[in-house]
């Protein structure tokens, strides 16, 4: 079994060992994702709904700037220049040691109508968090000022509310489960990809121990790949909150 692959988890609940580099917790599932987002991004392109996402970390090297002109002009998808170099670096080291990294993609959605969403179980947050967390490799999700809320002051976290709007956006663009008209701000964490050459302990399918390096063509890591899923991911929940609210109006 590979260490942080689902090969013992699929083992035990459908007791068939697939040898192959594919199957239902493989990248390449995500294939259709991407082709049902651009559906979802074509719907919500009509009312002016962008879906952006970008590389905010990889690997420790953490993107400052925000300059999203930048994303398209870069191989890591950061909006930070500066950090791109640091990356490459990274990256490159990380190559030799036979080893992988992970990282954080932020996705922005732009042009959200406020009202979006439903109360308590189907909440527009929820749905985007499992959305989120479905895609292989996640292992976190946070909306708005996420886990640093827990420190803040109410005063500190809250969005005050002014004509124009709000002067802050702590929220993420989502009160109560509803899109509150501003920008809506996830950010996932991403797991170092887990087929790397560097030996480790693992066991065979009769339980004896093992030991196995992973060999053949493997990614440094998901990011940037996975960025453009979760953009389509993004895109396909909120175009089913889109039409439900329809459907009540």
């Amino acid at each position: 079994f590979r260490p942080g692959h689902g090969d013992i988890t699929y083992m035990a609940k459908y007791g068939v060992r697939d040898w192959r580099g594919g199957g239902r917790a493989s990248a390449r599932e995500t294939v259709a994702r991407v082709a049902a987002g651009a559906v979802a991004k074509a719907m919500l392109e009509t009312i002016k709904i962008e879906i952006l996402a970008y590389t905010i970390e990889l690997g420790g090297i953490k993107a400052i700037k925000r300059d999203l002109n930048m994303i398209d002009k870069n191989v890591f998808c950061c909006p930070d220049m500066d950090a791109v170099a640091k990356m490459k670096e990274r990256v490159a080291n990380v190559r030799k040691q036979g080893d992988s990294i992970g990282g954080i993609v932020e996705i922005m959605a732009r042009g959200v109508p406020r009202g979006l969403g439903e109360p308590v179980f189907d909440k527009l947050d929820a749905d985007l968090a499992k959305a989120m967390m479905s895609i292989g490799a996640v292992k976190g999700v946070e909306i708005g000022s996420g886990f640093e809320a827990s420190v803040m002051l109410g005063s500190e976290n809250n969005d005050p509310i002014t004509p124009q709007g709000f002067d802050s956006n702590n929220a993420g663009g989502i009160l109560a489960g509803i899109s509150s008209g501003d920008d809506i701000v996830i950010r996932v964490a991403v797991k170092p990809i887990p087929s790397i050459e560097i030996e480790q302990k693992t066991i065979d399918v009769a339980g004896n121990p093992r030991t196995i390096s992973v060999k053949g063509r493997h990614d440094i890591a998901a990011i940037p790949r996975i960025n453009v899923v979760c953009e389509a991911m993004t895109a396909l929940v909120l175009a089913d909150h889109l039409l439900r609210q329809r459907a009540i109006q």
